[in-house]
């Protein structure tokens, strides 16, 4: 019965999850272009260790970022994790500065063991995010010198919703395959008046496409293991909603009403990766990952900018004394890392890159068990103060709760 109950719980949260982005996620003024802001923060240990975990090794939690790991899922071990996440935002250009706040689910997943080697499971996070508020735009009326000042709103974001298999070839040697389901809806409102008339534009753009993933690890030696992943180009179909509508004297107008158009397909480049982690002393863990996104290849543009090709740096490191000492302090985890991002939209000729420092801490929540309560703090940088574009900083805080429930073990009666 408690299975089932959690079974049915964590389905109403993957539904939440689903349903959040339509309360915003993100509030950076860069996720006006493309799909978004793309996500990186990730499940577990993974956040307070600079994102990485392609060649992380790890048999007590989920690792999303390279499907093969779940080929380690244990005998009898069920895996849940449920996480949350806050961000707190300011903007600063060469005109004023600003500040907002974010709170939301950040992921859903599950892993489970199918057999000797073979384990599979779930995973449920934001591909892409969308939040952003744009005031007092001026634009010209057509044929006249007037101009007139419009307010737009956008809002939502893709979620990436994977499906994983990992198998081992050998006790040091695990490969594995993601099938992702990308989806997910971007909407926008502009309003403005002209002549005493109201007007508000709202357009709905619905994005869904189907990837594949592969990964790979290997345990050089008993302390070391490298990994690989690759995800493949995907365009992404698109349809368009729109409806305007119009008041004057006090009364509305639909000028038009739930009116579809097409839209172009977005697409989405080759990423490979590549990582390696290494256990450099007793209770000391490092990790390293390195990403590039071929998004030059996709040959696509914004109105003021292009997609560039993407590299992404990240280096993690954990200490543990003992995963089973006796002495709570000796079985916690205390996490830092670093992320550097080069960027993959250029606006003017400059690309939008940035870094993030991240530090967090694993609280186990039994000396029996692999649960684990997961805090991670990240602070982060991007853009800069130059025409149009934005400096903006960033601290987010994110909560995970890893849990593992034993299922199908044999009761023992004395």
């Amino acid at each position: 019965m408690n299975k089932i109950l959690i079974t049915l719980l964590f389905a109403l949260l993957m539904q939440s999850v689903i349903t959040a982005q339509s309360e915003g996620l993100t509030s950076s003024p860069y996720s006006l272009y493309g799909l978004g802001i793309i996500n990186q923060t990730s499940i577990g240990r993974a956040n307070g260790m600079g994102y990485t975990g392609i060649g992380l090794k790890t048999d007590t939690e989920i690792n999303n970022l390279n499907p093969s790991n779940f080929a380690l899922i244990p005998k009898n071990s069920f895996f849940y994790d449920v996480g949350v996440v806050g961000e707190f935002n300011s903007y600063s250009n060469t005109g004023n500065n600003e500040s907002k706040t974010t709170l939301n689910f950040s992921n859903l997943a599950f892993a489970f063991r199918i057999a000797d080697r073979l384990g599979a499971g779930v995973t449920l996070v934001p591909y892409s995010d969308v939040g952003y508020t744009l005031l007092g735009l001026v634009s010209n009326i057509e044929g006249s010198n007037e101009t007139f000042e419009s307010n737009v709103n956008g809002l939502g974001g893709l979620n990436d919703l994977s499906f994983n298999v990992g198998y081992g070839l050998s006790d040091a040697f695990r490969l594995g395959i993601k099938a992702t389901l990308l989806f997910g809806k971007i909407e926008e409102t502009e309003t403005f008046s002209i002549s005493g008339s109201y007007f508000a534009l709202n357009e709905t753009t619905n994005y869904s496409g189907f990837r594949l993933g592969m990964g790979m690890q290997f345990d050089v030696t008993d302390k070391i293991t490298i990994g690989s992943t690759v995800q493949l180009p995907v365009t992404l179909s698109g349809s368009l909603t729109r409806s305007v509508h119009k008041t004057l004297d006090g009364e509305e107008i639909n000028v038009e009403d739930e009116e579809t158009d097409d839209v172009s397909g977005f697409k989405l480049p080759l990423e490979i990766g590549f990582g390696m982690s290494a256990r450099i002393i007793e209770s000391m863990t490092l990790s390293a990952d390195y990403k590039k996104n071929f998004w030059d290849t996709t040959n696509q543009s914004e109105n003021i900018g292009t997609y560039a090709n993407q590299d992404i740096y990240a280096f993690g490191l954990e200490y543990l004394k003992n995963p089973r000492g006796y002495k709570y302090w000796e079985r916690m985890r205390f996490r830092a890392g670093f992320n550097y991002d080069n960027g993959y939209l250029a606006l003017n000729n400059t690309k939008i890159d940035g870094y993030t420092l991240t530090a967090g801490i694993g609280l186990p929540m039994g000396r029996a068990s692999n649960s684990i309560l997961n805090l991670s703090y990240a602070y982060g940088s991007k853009g800069q103060v130059q025409n149009i574009l934005v400096k903006e900083n960033f601290h987010t805080l994110t909560l995970n709760l890893s849990l593992e429930d034993l299922w199908f073990k044999e009761r023992r009666i004395n």
